[in-house]
């Protein structure tokens, strides 16, 4: 997924903030920046289900690369091509020098992925969503951004919304988070999800505790590379009695980054038990009821693998490979085999921006699933593009 680097700015002085009835309580503005800025992208998909049926146009399977959605068992279905324009999106930044001497900073971020309104019948249109909405005084941050546990370094440029999916971190929350050079820590929004005993998912919604985590990003020479760390309570009243099973569960990240020339690679592995939302989208839950009504974490692991080779100036390509697996415990196997063990995703892409905010991307890949069951299917596709940044 290529990010938009063009960026349109302005100034409002005091005066005119107080003419168009902007201005705040409190500490007073002395000059207001705001930046302005985005993308527009087509994507075009055919995408082959070689195992199972097709999900149905509705379905985010069908926008971006779900990888606990690859459709497993069966006979396969007729490849399926998709049009969409819903990664388009716009961001607008303001950045505030008040009297004290500090800046504030205030950013809001949408896009149209994901939402569940709109079809593909007649107008295709679909609401906005929020992706980031956050303000910055000090070293502290506070509102909903990338979650501290992720590494932003590690995310390959694809043709996909995220290339990378099944083995990396990739979440967006409400947070408070504090920051001192090349240090972080953070308290963020949780949410626990469990498997039944009949193997569906349950999404809690009792957690009490904040999930916190620790960051450390460094640098030597053309090597950036970052080490994280998560601890979480997940909690779930199983028998809704008021009295909540909790579990423990923690995390470990480790990403890096190494620039050679105008190429680079990137890799990661992110480890631990009761992850759960936060691999591969979700892919496996944080922990399961086990024969006592008790909490059980989970353990997963995932890896990623991008190298970017530069052809000339504006041409490139990038091979990028991810893999997340789950350890599930053998009490699983008997309430839940379609649960996936494992899934991974190999693919090759070639960018071309003739001009610094205009990019033509063409990529291929497979993508495969496994159930604990062993039933496995694979997801073939061809996704081009076209993206303006402004």
């Amino acid at each position: 997924m290529a990010s938009s680097s063009n960026k349109n700015k302005f100034l409002l002085t005091a005066a005119a903030a107080a003419v168009m009835g902007v201005t705040s309580f409190g500490a007073q503005a002395q000059d207001s920046e705001f930046t302005f800025g985005g993308f527009v992208k087509l994507d075009m998909m055919v995408s082959d289900y070689a195992d199972g049926a097709a999900p149905e146009s509705g379905s985010i399977a069908r926008q971006q690369y779900i990888p606990s959605l690859t459709p497993v068992g069966g006979d396969g279905d007729d490849m399926a091509t998709d049009f969409h324009a819903r990664q388009s999106r716009f961001f607008i930044t303001n950045k505030t020098e008040l009297d004290n001497g500090e800046t504030l900073t205030g950013h809001i971020e949408m896009d149209f992925m994901l939402t569940p309104d709109g079809d593909q019948r007649i107008s295709n249109s679909y609401n906005p969503r929020l992706r980031h909405a956050f303000i910055k005084y000090g070293n502290w941050t506070f509102g909903q951004t990338w979650s501290n546990f992720q590494d932003l370094n590690i995310l390959a440029e694809s043709v996909d919304f995220i290339g990378i999916t099944d083995g990396i971190v990739f979440n967006r929350q409400a947070q408070i988070r504090y920051t001192s050079g090349g240090f972080s820590a953070s308290l963020e929004n949780p949410e626990t999800t469990v498997t039944s005993q009949t193997g569906s998912r349950i999404v809690s919604s009792d957690g009490l505790m904040p999930d916190v985590t620790f960051k450390y990003t460094g640098k030597a020479d053309n090597l950036v590379w970052q080490a994280s760390a998560l601890l979480r309570q997940l909690t779930y009243d199983v028998a809704q009695s008021g009295d909540d099973e909790t579990a423990f569960g923690y995390g470990v990240s480790l990403g890096a980054k190494y620039s050679f020339g105008m190429d680079d690679i990137r890799a990661s592995i992110t480890t631990g038990s009761g992850l759960g939302r936060y691999l591969g989208l979700n892919t496996w839950n944080g922990a399961y009821i086990d024969a006592d009504g008790g909490l059980e974490t989970i353990d997963s692991t995932g890896i990623s693998f991008a190298y970017r080779h530069f052809w000339t100036e504006k041409l490139r390509s990038n091979v990028v490979y991810s893999r997340g697996w789950a350890d599930n415990d053998d009490a699983l196997l008997g309430m839940a085999g379609d649960m996936t063990e494992y899934t991974q995703r190999l693919a090759f892409n070639l960018m071309y921006s003739p001009a610094s905010n205009l990019t033509f991307g063409a990529e291929i890949s497979q993508a495969n699933r496994e159930t604990e069951a062993g039933v496995d299917g694979d997801l073939n596709r061809l996704q081009l593009m076209a993206m303006y940044s402004f």
